[in-house]
Order: structure tokens, then C-alpha cells, then sequence
């Protein structure tokens, strides 16, 4: 299977197990939750479900359970999305080819869209350890490591050097590494941990897939930092050109897009070499990393 038709595969197996999860009845709630969905549903890469689902089946683990803890990551990572563009934070009219969630809502309703995904996503995690579906141990501890990978030393830790960079005026390479690996790696690293705590890995195998996971959400974000200069809206999602506009310091801009590409390139090498050891059932995680990467060139 090629990684492109596996993309494909898990990200229509999100959209089912995403329209489970949010099937209640709205009630009295409809407003919220319709500015919930929006986004949710607006398509996407849905790379954080697959690295999840991928890590699992490395270390031949429940793919079925790591769809349901990867939606979740879903949730939280659309949650990033929805308050990273309002206009107190980046002021961005367009998202995954749609008009935004403040755009069509308003600043409060998607606030409010943003926390609900958040904490529905606890709920998510939580749920098959109440239920005895998954060890409650492994449940907590994938909750715990979660709340850490988004929180204030994590995602919104990220987003905050990256205001912070953003009205200096500029960023060093060496703040430009802390800042995204605080913003998009953890999340990342946290998806790929997740997969394999349900699959119960050893510690040598989870210390591998981490270093993989830090290597490839870093290049991640270099990638995207290329895709802002070269891409074009439609492929996107957003407005091109966005970090430039808003004086952010990105890798293409300290690097050069040749230099960019080069580190996204090095930094491809080495996730895949930290799991070198691992098995064929490995494969989709490498087409994973390669994927990532190979879609800024």
C-alpha cells in the first residue's frame, strides 16, 4: 500500500470514528457544537491520527483503539488550530480552504469551539480505561503525557514564543528549534508515544520511536515553513505567504528554501535511521516521515 492511499484510508476511518464520537444530540447546545464541527470536518491531513495508528502497528499493537485515542488528537490539534487563527493570535481568514471558525462564528463562539474540543478530546482518552478497554494505567499515563505534550511548556508554551518572536521582529535558528518544538513537535512526539503505549512497547522501543517523533516534528514545521513560500493557496489551505505578512522569523526565511529543505532533509535521516531496528510493520511509519517531508520539494 502506497503511503498516499494510506492517508487516505486512515483519514476516512477518522471522519467515521470522529462522526461516532460526536453523534449526541446538540440540545440547546447546537450553536457551540455546529462551531466545533466545522473545522473538525473540514478535511485535513489527519497526520496526527495516522502517526498514531502507525506507531501501534509497529510494535504490533490495537489499530482499532489507536484510531480512537488518534481522533482524539485530532480534537486537541483542531482546538490549536480554531485559537491560533483568531485575531488575538495570528488573524487568519482561512483554514484547511474554508473561512475560519471566528470568521463564520465570531471570536467567542470560536473560543468557546476550540476549549469544547479540548476537553471533549480528555473524555476521549479517558473513556476506554473506564470502560475496560485499556489498561487504566497506560489510559492515565497517555492522558498525562498528552496534557504535557499541549501544554504551557508544550503547544502553548510555542504559541506563546512564537507572539512573543513574532513582535520582536525576528528569532535565531536556535529560537526558531525551541519554539516549534514546543508548538508542533510535542503534539506530534505524543502521537507517535500514544500508539505505542497502547501497544504496550518496551522502553527501548519507545526511547526510538521518541527520537523518531522529535526528529520528524521538526521537520514538520520546517516543511511547512517552505510550503508558506512555495505553494499555492488551493494546495494550502490557507493564505500563502502568511508568516512573511505577519513578520514571523521562519527556516526558509534563516535557511534559505535550499537550506530548508537540506535540514528537512537531514532531519528525515535521522528519524528513520532511530528506527532502523524496527520491522516491516514499521513500513507505513517510515512512508509517514518520508511524506512529510517530500511534500516541500
Amino acid at each position: 500500500m502506497t503511503t498516499a492511499h494510506y492517508l487516505d484510508q486512515i483519514a476516512a476511518a477518522v471522519e467515521h470514528r470522529l462522526r461516532e464520537i460526536t453523534a449526541a444530540p446538540p440540545g440547546p447546545y447546537a450553536l457551540v457544537k455546529e462551531a466545533m464541527e466545522y473545522l473538525l470536518f473540514a478535511g485535513g491531513k489527519r497526520i496526527r491520527p495516522s502517526l498514531c495508528i502507525a506507531s501501534a502497528e509497529a510494535c504490533g499493537g490495537d489499530t482499532d483503539l489507536a484510531l480512537t485515542y488518534g481522533c482524539a488528537l485530532e480534537m486537541i490539534h483542531t482546538y490549536t488550530l480554531i485559537h491560533d487563527d483568531l485575531p488575538a493570535m495570528d488573524n487568519s481568514p482561512l483554514r484547511r480552504g474554508r473561512a475560519t471558525c471566528h470568521v463564520v462564528y465570531g471570536d467567542a463562539q470560536a473560543l468557546l469551539a476550540g476549549c469544547g474540543l479540548l476537553t471533549w478530546a480528555y473524555e476521549v482518552m479517558a473513556r476506554p480505561g473506564v470502560e475496560g478497554r485499556v489498561d487504566p494505567a497506560i489510559a492515565v499515563r497517555i492522558i498525562a503525557e498528552t496534557s504535557h505534550a499541549i501544554g504551557w511548556s508544550g503547544t502553548m508554551g510555542g504559541q506563546s514564543l512564537d507572539m512573543i518572536f513574532t513582535l520582536r521582529g525576528q528569532a535565531s535558528v536556535e529560537e526558531l528549534e525551541l519554539m516549534e518544538n514546543a508548538k508542533t513537535a510535542k503534539l506530534l512526539i505524543a502521537a507517535i508515544r500514544n500508539g505505542a503505549l497502547l501497544a504496550r512497547a518496551n522502553d527501548q522501543a519507545l526511547a526510538r520511536l521518541t527520537t523518531f517523533g522529535e526528529k520528524i516534528g521538526l521537520a514538520f514545521q520546517v516543511a511547512d515553513d517552505v510550503l508558506d513560500v512555495t505553494a499555492d493557496e488551493a494546495k494550502l489551505g490557507k493564505p500563502v505567504g502568511a508568516d512573511v505578512q505577519q513578520g514571523k522569523t521562519t527556516y526558509a526565511d534563516r535557511l534559505g528554501l535550499d537550506g530548508a529543505r537540506a535540514f528537512a532533509r537531514q532531519l528525515l535521516d535521522e528519524a528513520l535511521a532511530a528506527i532502523a531496528s524496527f520491522d516491516a510493520q514499521a513500513d507505513h511509519l517510515r512512508g509517514l516521515a518520508r511524506f512529510i517531508v517530500e511534500r516541500a520539494y
